[in-house]
Formats: structure tokens, sequence, C-alpha cells
């Protein structure tokens, strides 16, 4: 399942730092975030939990840029 959530980042660099951290979270097969839209959009692994997912997610996006927004 593929799901795209409007997101909030200053910078690019942030955004390449958020878009790594979602990838190496458990449950995510794919991760894009657009910088420009202000989007990121995720491809989650099959069986698992977008909802519980999404939270890992902005967990480790928080902890590598700690004033980022993901819109769950």
């Amino acid at each position: 399942m593929k799901k795209t959530y409007k997101i909030e980042v200053d910078c690019a660099n942030c955004a390449n730092k958020m878009e790594e951290a979602a990838r190496g979270t458990a449950g995510i097969a794919s991760a894009v975030v657009n910088f420009m839209t202000q989007k990121m959009t995720v491809e989650f692994t099959e069986g698992s939990d977008p909802k519980k997912v999404m939270q890992d997610v902005l967990k480790a996006c928080k902890k590598v840029e700690d004033d980022c927004e993901i819109y769950l």
C-alpha cells in the first residue's frame, strides 16, 4: 500500500535526512520526500500497520531533524 503525507520541513538537506530515516524504519518498503511540494510518499511492506509504522517514522525523523513535522 502506498500513501502520501503532508510534511513540514525547512530545507532540502533536512528533507533528505527525513527520507533516509523513513527508509530505515521497519515496515517501510520505500519512501520519497519531495521538498518542493512538502510531501512524503511511502510504500508499506505487506502486512504492516500503516498507523503504527508512521508513528515510528515520525519518531525517526524527529531524531534527525527535530523541527520537522509529518501530518498523520
